[in-house]
This record gives C-alpha cells, sequence and structure tokens, in this order.
C-alpha cells in the first residue's frame, strides 16, 4: 500500500489524540507554568507524531 502523506498513516492519527488533549489539559495550567512544565509536557506530546512522519519520510526515499 502506498502512502502519499504521513497524515494518511493510522498511526499519526491516533498519535495526534494526545497532542490534542495535551494542549487542552495544558491551557488550563498556571501561566507561570508556561516555560516549564507546560512546555516540557507539549514537546513531548509533539515529538511522537513528528518521529513517525520522520520515518515516514525516511522511507519512501
Amino acid at each position: 500500500m502506498k502512502v502519499s502523506s504521513y497524515r494518511d498513516l493510522v498511526v499519526w492519527q491516533k498519535a495526534m489524540d494526545p497532542v490534542v488533549l495535551v494542549y487542552e489539559l495544558t491551557s488550563h495550567f498556571p501561566s507561570h507554568e508556561m516555560f516549564g512544565l507546560t512546555s516540557q509536557l507539549r514537546k513531548a506530546a509533539v515529538s511522537i507524531p513528528s518521529n513517525i512522519a520522520e520515518g515516514q519520510a525516511r522511507s519512501n526515499h
């Protein structure tokens, strides 16, 4: 099966669910945490689908 974009991957789509949840939850954190815990949680959540997309790009080239 040919995948034209990482966005077509079910695993990437499922990996985006926690990203949305983390952003939603951390939006309620105190503002003084924006550059501490909030930032770390968001970066960790985003790294999962980002790594999937990067891996898919490498496998296509």
